[in-house]
């Protein structure tokens, strides 16, 4: 390592010093780190049982399954229910049950929108948990 005298034929050199410029840039690191997983949101999901148990033939189910078909068109419990009155059957449906448990299937061909409409028609109605319904797998 050699030192230039200041009688050089170069003259004077200006290099920026990177230091203060790093320990910043770790800064902003550590900080980034911290900050992005507390800003995640979440969605709470429930997912059925993958092997069920069968039930007796006789028996009545209390369930309530919304089915979301192309058109858009809506069914509660294979019953069709218009568009605009699915908001007040479901709530006619939850305000007397103390479980306010939705099992909810869609069609593949309904759009995304026809969805989000109809799981918020439920959670305007009351209801609590939303259970997707998993599509029957091929025989």
């Amino acid at each position: 390592m050699s030192m230039a005298a200041g009688g050089s034929d170069r003259g004077l050199t200006n290099e920026p010093n990177v230091t203060p410029m790093i320990d910043v840039l770790l800064v902003l690191l550590i900080i980034f780190m911290m900050i992005i997983p507390l800003s995640r949101k979440a969605i709470d999901v429930q997912l059925p049982d993958p092997t069920p148990t069968k039930e007796p033939p006789n028996a009545k189910p209390d369930q309530i399954v919304l089915e979301v078909l192309p058109g858009p068109t809506f069914a509660i419990n294979k019953a069709p229910v218009e568009k605009a009155g699915l908001g007040a059957r479901l709530k006619e449906i939850y305000d007397v049950r103390p479980t306010k448990i939705l099992f909810f299937k869609g069609d593949p061909e309904v759009t995304y929108q026809d969805v989000i409409f109809a799981m918020d028609q439920a959670r305007g109605a009351g209801v609590k948990v939303i259970a997707a319904v998993p599509k029957p797998a091929a025989k």
